[in-house]
């Protein structure tokens, strides 16, 4: 990976987990970071600056930039504010990581509208009023070779659908949704946009029952959040110019390009369809690609 010297980035929910480890790698290969933590329990609630003053301490201890931000990236100017903090701090934005999140989990027919809401507001929405006022900064830079790096992150909760996190889950596809988007946006001012999708022990994880847990058990190092944040680091830096509009899973040691949608079976008709006509071609092409059954 090329020296990350020089490169000034954001990252979110940078206070614990994925998000601090993120940050400390970004600033041990040379970047200046604006850490950004709310400090809220995992539900959302209470605010405690003390996380993500933490984290600068130890970059800075270790010789590197950074900066703490206790902005709350689910209200707009805070998080307007906390871009402009990174340019009037540093001089610059050129990486953006939106980790922050929350979890109200609930089944869907026990899932109030405010769990609903809270949790699309922090995830989706905060992704939204992070990547607005950055987008714009680059935009007026006129720079098509910037290297600029928007790195989003979803959850296999939203690409697999977990059971009870369907708050979740509709907040982390719509940022796949968004970071497609801004791929296809944003090429043209020098921005990439990736997503992460990553497994790691983390507070969430650690919410989530024993029977809902998929997977063999890995051990506390593979599990570590720390491991995520190298395929981050390397797609901040200059090198991951070719790298846009995709999903990374990071898992442990394992790192893997997910496949983007695209039809697998087709059928079509000359005319109207004739309802009977259409399900008999329905279930004989399609049926046997959703059940593995050839009959």
């Amino acid at each position: 990976m090329t020296t990350l010297d020089g490169r000034v980035a954001v990252v979110t929910g940078a206070g614990r987990g994925i998000g601090a480890g993120i940050a400390r790698l970004l600033a041990a290969h040379g970047a200046s970071v604006v850490v950004n933590d709310l400090g809220v329990e995992l539900d959302g609630s209470g605010a405690d600056k003390g996380p993500a003053a933490e984290v600068v301490r130890e970059i800075t201890e270790a010789g590197g930039s950074a900066i703490a931000d206790g902005g709350d990236v689910s209200d707009p100017d805070q998080a307007d504010g906390l871009v402009r903090t990174a340019i009037e701090e540093f001089g610059k934005l050129d990486v953006l990581v939106n980790v922050a999140g929350i979890l109200r989990d609930r089944m869907i027919f026990n899932l109030s509208e405010k769990e609903w809401d809270d949790v699309i507001r922090v995830h989706l929405k905060g992704h939204y009023n992070t990547t607005k006022p950055a987008a714009a900064y680059w935009r007026d830079q006129r720079n098509p070779d910037g290297h600029y790096r928007l790195i989003n992150f979803t959850s296999v909760s939203g690409l697999h659908g977990a059971p009870g996190q369907p708050n979740y889950a509709a907040a982390k596809m719509g940022i796949v949704g968004l970071t497609y988007s801004c791929a296809n946006a944003l090429g043209r001012y020098g921005v990439t946009a990736n997503a992460i999708s990553p497994g790691a022990a983390t507070r969430m994880t650690a919410s989530i029952p024993g029977e809902r847990k998929s997977g063999a058990p890995r051990d506390d190092d593979e599990r570590s959040p720390d491991n995520i944040a190298p395929i981050v680091a390397y797609i901040a830096s200059e090198a991951s110019d070719w790298l846009t509009g995709q999903i990374v899973g990071a898992r442990g040691y394992e790192v893997h390009l997910y496949n983007k949608p695209a039809p697998v079976r087709h059928i079509v008709s000359d005319g109207p369809w004739e309802p009977e006509r259409l399900a008999e071609l329905v279930e004989r092409t399609f049926k046997p690609a959703v059940t593995g059954n050839g009959r």
